[in-house]
């Protein structure tokens, strides 16, 4: 038996992904999935196929670069798996435009899954809506004109809410960021106003997934969850709540909460994966040597800076790629490895650095240098930087300068800071750790911080890679949260 569920502003499947990997013989199907941007659409759609294929040796002949994409799509049963899931979940923007139309896809769904009918059989609502407007970023940004209510974002959730009346699953999980919790309409929190909405007259009741607290005495922070508590390599917080409807809590005894892990870090997670360089930019400017060359001049400032015991290596590391050869991945905890790795790779995907000027390949390796002789314990800022390195921005050191962590190690001791989507822009705040790279993160080093298996294909270029991967629930924490919806 499988357990249906319907997966609202779905992205590229972080939570489908870990529900999906739940559940032993009776795992969570889904039975139609929710998503408007074109490329998480698309990614959400490969791997809906391939999972329902049982990831076929085809599909690691194509991850692997023995055949291209389109040799793999044209093979007919993946043809009609991609064309059974484009039908069953199209590109589609919730709102009341379609209202209509993802009505009708998730009452077929539903229909073809023998769960409409029938309230005792159990089925989950899954989605969290966009997070900007409520995001501490996303406030910024606003307009000063614009209020609240006139934002449209902050009540995307009515759409969530409008499913959950329509169809009323036994049990649904929202999820949302940490700004939720603070963001007001008229001075009221409208956490609040969430948790009452979502309710439904008492026909639901909220719970947190790591407080066992009567619904009741819940504060709004029991709901908050810190990712790196449950095995997740990085410092990422959510708010995630579980409503479970009243006639099915009724025949439950007491609720399963989340139990905390040992911690991984970010060497746990990316230190196996093949060194790379950055290409430098202007592209005309790139060459090994070249790139050598600004190594050396990097490493006479860290010097002149006070940084000591530099050896530069005789090597450089080659350019990344989409794929990059590699037999021998390596992840120490079991746990992790277990969950990322697929014996059937034998090449990382997406592990390309984007390009970065001269003068930030300086920054990155005189801080990264900094961070690896403190052991991750110091973490510099823009004041850190010598005057050498000090970025050419008018008022750059004064007080209320924004952003001042906008150069920032990912040190390999302990967790990342959290992934997000404005590493499409760029890779300032994604340093990495070794300092003989001067780079910031790839998409896969991205991606293995968001727990997202290797063998997880991101369709789009890389700007809209970062973006998906960026705005995903982390697949080993959904995965985490599934087995106590499943229980």
């Amino acid at each position: 038996m499988t357990i249906p569920m319907v997966d609202l502003f779905a992205g590229p499947g972080g939570l489908n992904e870990g529900f999906s990997r739940a559940g032993g013989p009776s795992p969570f199907r889904s039975a139609i999935s929710v998503e408007m941007e074109r490329w998480a659409h698309e990614t959400l759609i490969l791997r809906a196929a391939v999972r329902s294929l049982g990831f076929p040796d085809e599909y690691y002949s194509f991850l692997n670069g023995e055949m291209t994409e389109t040799q793999f799509r044209a093979i007919p049963e993946v043809a009609e798996a991609l064309g059974d899931e484009n039908e069953r979940s199209p590109q589609l923007e919730l709102g009341e435009a379609h209202r209509p139309m993802i009505d009708r896809k998730i009452r077929e769904a539903l229909q073809e899954a023998g769960v409409l009918d029938d309230p005792a059989k159990p089925w989950a609502l899954i989605g969290g809506p966009p997070c900007q407007a409520y995001s501490m970023a996303g406030r910024a940004r606003r307009r000063h004109d614009e209020t609240f209510a006139e934002d449209k974002k902050h009540f995307l959730y009515r759409e969530y809410l409008h499913i959950l009346e329509t169809f009323r699953p036994p049990v649904f999980v929202m999820e949302n960021v940490r700004g939720m919790l603070s963001s007001k309409n008229k001075e009221s929190l409208i956490f609040r106003q969430i948790r009452r909405d979502l309710q439904l007259d008492g026909d639901y009741s909220i719970h947190s997934l790591v407080s066992r607290k009567a619904p009741d005495d819940l504060e709004p922070m029991d709901f908050l969850i810190r990712a790196n508590l449950f095995g997740i390599p990085q410092a990422r917080q959510r708010v995630i709540l579980l409503g479970i409807r009243t006639d099915v809590l009724a025949k439950v005894g007491e609720l399963p909460i989340l139990e905390e892990c040992p911690p991984t870090s970010v060497r746990d997670a990316i230190l196996d994966l093949p060194p790379i360089r950055s290409q430098l930019s202007p592209n005309r400017l790139d060459s090994a040597a070249r790139w050598s060359e600004e190594r050396e001049r990097a490493a006479e400032v860290a010097h002149r800076n006070g940084l000591e015991g530099l050896d530069l290596p005789d090597s450089v590391p080659p350019l990344g790629g989409q794929r990059v050869r590699h037999d021998a991945t390596v992840i120490e905890k079991q746990a992790l490895r277990d969950w990322l790795t697929d014996p059937r790779l034998t090449h990382v995907l997406h592990h390309e650095a984007r390009a970065h000027m001269p003068s930030d390949l300086w920054r990155y390796f005189y801080l990264a240098r900094l961070v690896e002789l403190t052991k991750g314990a110091f973490q510099p800022d823009v004041k850190t930087l010598p005057t050498a390195l000090l970025p050419n921005h008018k008022n750059v050191l004064r007080d209320d300068t924004p952003f001042m962590d906008r150069f920032r190690v990912q040190a390999w001791e302990g967790p990342s800071s959290t992934i997000v989507a404005h590493l499409a822009k760029d890779g300032h705040h994604f340093i990495h750790p070794d300092p003989m790279q001067m780079r910031s993160l790839t998409v896969r080093e991205a991606a293995r911080l968001q727990t997202f298996p290797d063998d997880y294909f991101f369709m789009g270029p890389r700007t809209a890679q970062y973006q998906q991967v960026g705005n995903a629930v982390p697949p080993l924490l959904a995965n985490r949260i599934a087995e106590v919806v499943h229980n």
